[in-house]
């Protein structure tokens, strides 16, 4: 690895730290973005049997909210019910800006994934440039230095192979974690859905 710095020249320190960018944003996600994490299983339907006759405790719900973003979900509603002047309005707009706000949440760091996966190939690009330079540079009228000619190849061919190699996992992981969030902001929706209709009993007839 040492020899392969050193033969690639300057232009792939960039490149190693996108890498150790994107290796931390990857393994930050996996930990993060896993379903018991954000979704855990029966937790909407405690909730909801829980709430069945009255509504839960203050302490119950600051407890929910840092349960998971699911939980912080469910706690927006019952807080809204909870207040005095509440409507079905107010319920729906709390729930969606809790929502909104876990989702942005479960976006975290994935722009930078993005970046690095955009950047990588072109930082490539620029040591094959910078190497392609060192090959002119090598020729003169007393002939080809092999020494400058062979550093020359090897800056060229060592950094846009690094820039592969960052891009493709890095392009890959933020199209998987994309995913993943869009399938839990569905379900989080479907789920605010479900706690909407059922708190409709605790709002003031009108």
């Amino acid at each position: 690895m040492l020899h392969m710095v050193e033969a690639a020249g300057w232009p792939i320190w960039p490149l190693i730290l996108c890498s150790i960018v994107a290796l931390a944003v990857i393994f930050e996600r996996l930990a993060s973005l896993r379903r018991a994490r954000i979704l855990p299983p029966k937790l909407l339907d405690e909730a909801l049997n829980v709430s069945a006759k009255q509504l839960p405790a203050p302490d119950v719900i600051d407890k929910l909210e840092r349960n998971s973003p699911l939980g912080a979900v469910l706690a927006s509603g019952f807080r809204s019910v909870a207040r005095p002047h509440a409507s079905a309005v107010g319920l729906q707009e709390d729930l969606e800006n809790a929502g909104r706000h876990q989702v942005y949440r479960l976006q975290k760091y994935l722009n930078a994934l993005a970046t690095v996966a955009s950047a990588a190939p072109l930082l490539g690009l620029l040591g094959t440039v910078v190497g392609m330079i060192e090959i002119f540079g090598s020729q003169s009228t007393a002939g080809t230095d092999p020494t400058v000619l062979a550093h020359g190849i090897s800056v060229a061919l060592y950094n846009t192979a690094l820039g592969l190699i960052v891009a493709v996992p890095s392009l890959i992981f933020y199209r998987y974690f994309r995913s993943r969030v869009d399938d839990y902001t569905v379900e989080l929706e479907q789920a605010a859905r479900r706690l909407d209709t059922h708190l409709q009993s605790y709002l003031p007839r009108r």
